[in-house]
């Protein structure tokens, strides 16, 4: 894929805080706002938080495999996440310094941005962890 930009909304979906939880994305041309790939990762019995953190991560392996040059434009209705990615705000759970260690491997050498919208906004990312969920396996749809 030769797009110089991409949009990656994320979510997580835990039943139970914690329970049953997984993490989902979709990629998006931000020319068209075709969903060009959508994903869906099980995190096992955790948080929301993590959930988040996962559906992101996701999201961004999916868009760094499709157009490793583009830049890549975060958004999610985790406020917690997008303040700590954005460094604004301290990580201080382990389980979540991780998950931001993780992700920053990601993009340390891209132009990355991240957006806190609405939850109402963030639909499509939503729909995708619970999928993930509904299923009781993870998945990708590219």
């Amino acid at each position: 894929m030769t797009l110089a930009r991409l949009i990656v909304e994320a979510d997580g979906a835990s039943r139970g805080n914690p329970g049953a939880a997984a993490g989902g994305a979709v990629v998006l041309d931000p020319e068209t706002g075709q969903v060009v790939a959508r994903a869906g990762v099980l995190c096992g019995h955790a948080s929301n938080n993590v959930a988040e953190y996962r559906g992101m991560i996701e999201g961004l392996e999916i868009a760094a495999s499709m157009a490793p040059e583009a830049t890549i434009h975060v958004r999610m209705d985790s406020k917690l996440v997008v303040e700590q990615m954005s460094g604004r705000w301290k990580i201080k759970h382990p389980d979540m310094q991780d998950l931001a260690r993780a992700a920053r491997e990601l993009i340390t050498s891209r132009s990355v941005t991240f957006e806190w919208v609405p939850r109402e906004q963030n639909s499509l990312a939503d729909a995708a962890a619970n999928a993930a969920l509904d299923r009781g396996e993870s998945y990708r749809e590219l």
